[in-house]
C-alpha cells in the first residue's frame, strides 16, 4: 500500500508526496543557523532528494501542479505590489528604484558575461541567475518561458530540468553572498550603525512631518466673513479644519461656513503648513476643542462598500451632506490628510468627525464592515485569473526575435494582478484581497510549484553537482550574487552619499531577499531596511520576472 501511494501514480499517491515534500521542505527552510535559513527554498531541496531517491509523481499531474502554484503566486504577487507599484517611483523612491533596476540589469548583463564568455547553457543560466538572487517568480517564469520556446517535446525535455538545477545550485550563496556584501561595505566604508540611524531620522523628520493639530483663533480682519473654503492656505494645502468653536458652540465646519473674528479652529495637517495658516488666520488659541463638552465625537470607519471605491473626498462631500468631516486617512498602516483630491481603496480607514447620527449615515455610504476584509472576494480573483492567462497566451512580436513570443502563465497574471489592483474597482468587482489571503495564496502557489520543480530535478541533481559542471556553475552564481549588488553600493555610497541602512533595505529589496533584509533589520535595530526593500520590491519583482523571459527568448533557439 505505502509502495503504491509512494509511487506517484494515484491521485492519492501524487497528494501524499507533494504533502510530504511541502511539510518537509517548510520544516528544513525553519531552521536557521546565526539567523539565516533556506526559507521556502526548502521546499525544493526535499523536493530534490525525493526525486534522487525515486519518489516521484506522475509527469502531467506533476506539471499542473507546477503551473497552478505558477498561477497562484504570481497574481497573489501582483495584487500585492500593484497598489504601491506607481506610488513607489515617487520622491527619492525614483533614485532606489534606478538604482534596484541598475542591479537587475547588472545581474543580466553579468549572465550574458557567463553565456558568451563562459558557454553556460541558456536553461542553467537562468536557473542560476534565478538562484544567485534567491528570486524564485523569475525561476518560474523561465520554466514557462522554456515551454513556449521549445515546441519539440524532446527539446523540451532536455531542458527543463536545468533551470531548477541552476536555481538549487546558486541559491545557498544567494541569501548568503548578500549578507557578506552588506558586511564588507559597512567595513570598507567604516560605518556607525548609531549614526546613520540618527542621520536617517532626521532626514526623514524634515521631509516627511507627522500630522499635528493647532487651534487658532481667527483674529485677522481679512477673513471676517470669508468661507472657510475661500481662506488662501487651505486651499490646495493637506490642512483638513475638522471643528470650529463659532459664537458659543462648537461644530463640524462645512465648507461654505462663514469666519468671524474670535472664531477658535482645530487645523490637522503638517507642522509647517499649520504654522502657515497661523500667520494668516491669527494666532494660537488657548481652548483645545477636542476636550470641550460636545456631542460632536470621532470615529475610525473602514471603506468596504464598493460605491465608495475610487471616489475622492470631495465627490463624497460628507461636509456639505451630513455635516462630517474625513480629516485622516489611513492606508496600509501609513496615515495621511484626507485632502478634497484624496481617492479613498477599498480597506481604507477614515478617521471622521461629527455627531454621532451624522456618522452612522456616513457608515452606511462608506460599509464600514470589518467582516468584509476578512471575505477573500472569490469571483473577482478568479476572474481575474483568466483574464490573466488569457493575456498571458496572447502572442506579440519582440525585435530579434523570429516566432511571436507570449508572456506565459508568469507575466500574464502578474501584469494583469498589477492593473486590476490600481484599478481597483469594476462594476460590482473588487480586485482586493485581505493580507491574510495573499499570503495563504502566495504561500500555498510558491510551495506547490517549488515541490513540482524539485521532484523534476532530483533524477540528475546529484550527478550534475558531482560529475558535471555543478562547480563551475557554482563560482557563476557566486558571480551573479556579488558583482551586480558590489557595484551598486560602491556607487550608491560614493556618489550619492546613501544612508548605509536604506542602502541595505535596498540591496535585499534588488535580489527581493527576505533572509537578507531580516538580517539587515535585526543587526541595525531600524525599520529604515524594510521601508526600502517595500520600496523598490515591486518594480525589481516585475524585472526579475520579466528578464528570466526575455533572457529565455532570446537566448533559446
Amino acid at each position: 500500500m505505502s509502495g503504491t501511494l509512494l509511487d506517484g501514480t494515484t491521485a492519492a499517491g501524487a497528494v501524499l508526496v507533494l504533502s510530504l515534500v511541502a511539510g518537509l521542505g517548510l520544516a528544513l527552510g525553519a531552521v536557521r543557523l546565526r539567523g539565516v535559513g533556506l526559507g521556502i527554498a526548502g521546499v525544493l531541496f526535499v523536493g530534490i532528494a525525493f526525486g534522487h531517491f525515486g519518489v516521484h509523481v506522475e509527469e502531467r499531474t506533476r506539471e499542473f501542479v507546477r503551473e497552478l502554484g505558477l498561477v497562484f503566486f504570481v497574481y497573489s504577487i501582483g495584487l500585492q505590489v500593484g497598489p504601491g507599484f506607481v506610488a513607489s517611483l515617487r520622491r527619492h523612491g525614483l533614485r532606489l528604484n534606478l538604482l534596484a533596476a541598475s542591479v537587475v540589469a547588472l545581474g543580466v548583463l553579468t549572465a550574458l558575461g557567463l553565456r558568451f564568455a563562459g558557454g553556460v547553457e541558456p536553461a542553467a543560466l537562468v536557473g542560476l541567475l534565478s538562484g544567485a538572487t534567491t528570486n524564485t517568480p523569475s525561476l518560474a517564469a523561465a520554466q514557462q518561458a522554456l515551454k513556449e520556446a521549445l515546441p519539440d517535446p524532446a527539446a523540451r525535455a532536455a531542458a527543463a530540468q536545468l533551470p531548477g538545477l541552476g536555481y538549487a545550485v546558486a541559491y545557498p550563496f544567494g541569501v548568503l553572498g548578500i549578507i557578506l556584501v552588506m558586511l564588507a561595505v559597512r567595513a570598507a566604508f567604516r560605518v556607525s550603525l548609531e549614526r546613520e540611524a540618527e542621520d536617517l531620522e532626521t532626514s526623514r523628520a524634515a521631509e516627511a512631518p507627522p500630522l499635528g493639530r493647532a487651534n487658532l483663533e481667527v483674529a485677522n480682519p481679512n477673513l471676517d466673513g470669508m468661507a472657510l473654503e475661500k481662506v488662501p492656505v487651505l486651499s490646495g494645502s493637506g490642512i483638513v479644519v475638522s471643528r470650529i468653536w463659532q459664537q458659543g458652540t462648537l461644530q463640524v465646519p462645512r465648507p461654505e461656513t462663514r469666519l468671524r473674528l474670535g472664531d477658535v479652529l482645530l487645523a490637522v495637517g503638517a507642522r509647517e503648513e499649520l504654522d502657515a495658516l497661523r500667520v494668516v488666520v491669527g494666532r494660537e488659541s488657548p481652548l483645545d476643542l477636542r476636550r470641550m463638552p460636545t456631542a460632536i465625537t470621532s470615529k475610525r470607519l473602514i471603506v468596504t462598500r464598493p460605491a465608495a471605491t475610487g471616489k475622492t473626498v470631495a465627490a463624497l462631500d460628507f461636509a456639505r451632506r451630513f455635516g462630517v468631516q474625513v480629516t485622516r486617512v489611513s492606508r496600509a498602516e501609513v496615515e495621511m490628510s484626507a485632502t478634497p483630491d484624496f481617492e479613498l481603496q477599498y480597506g481604507d480607514t477614515v478617521l471622521a468627525v461629527g455627531e454621532p447620527g451624522d456618522l452612522q449615515k456616513v457608515a452606511a455610504e462608506l460599509g464600514d464592515s470589518p467582516k468584509s476584509l476578512k471575505y477573500p472576494h472569490l469571483l473577482p480573483m478568479f476572474t481575474g485569473i483568466a483574464l490573466g492567462i488569457v493575456v498571458g497566451s496572447w502572442p506579440f512580436s519582440l525585435p530579434g526575435v523570429p516566432a511571436p513570443v507570449r508572456l506565459g502563465l508568469a507575466g500574464g497574471p502578474l501584469l494583469v494582478a498589477i492593473a486590476l489592483s490600481r484599478i481597483g474597482k469594476i462594476g460590482p468587482l473588487v480586485w482586493y484581497m485581505p493580507i491574510s489571503a495573499n499570503y495563504a495564496l502566495r504561500e500555498t502557489g510558491i510551495v506547490l510549484f517549488l515541490a513540482a520543480v524539485g521532484l523534476g530535478a532530483g533524477d540528475v541533481f546529484v550527478e550534475t553537482l558531482v560529475r558535471g559542471d555543478g562547480l563551475y556553475w557554482m563560482a557563476g552564481g557566486a558571480l551573479l550574487t556579488v558583482a551586480p549588488i558590489l557595484s551598486v553600493a560602491v556607487v550608491a555610497r560614493l556618489a550619492f552619499r546613501l544612508n548605509y541602512l536604506t542602502l541595505c533595505g535596498l540591496l535585499a529589496g534588488s535580489m527581493t531577499d527576505p533572509p537578507a533584509l531580516s538580517f539587515a533589520t535585526a543587526v541595525s535595530g531600524s525599520e529604515a531596511p524594510s521601508v526600502a526593500y517595500a520600496t523598490v520590491y515591486p518594480l525589481t519583482m516585475i524585472l526579475r520576472v520579466l528578464s528570466a523571459q526575455l533572457l529565455v527568448m532570446y537566448l533559446v533557439r
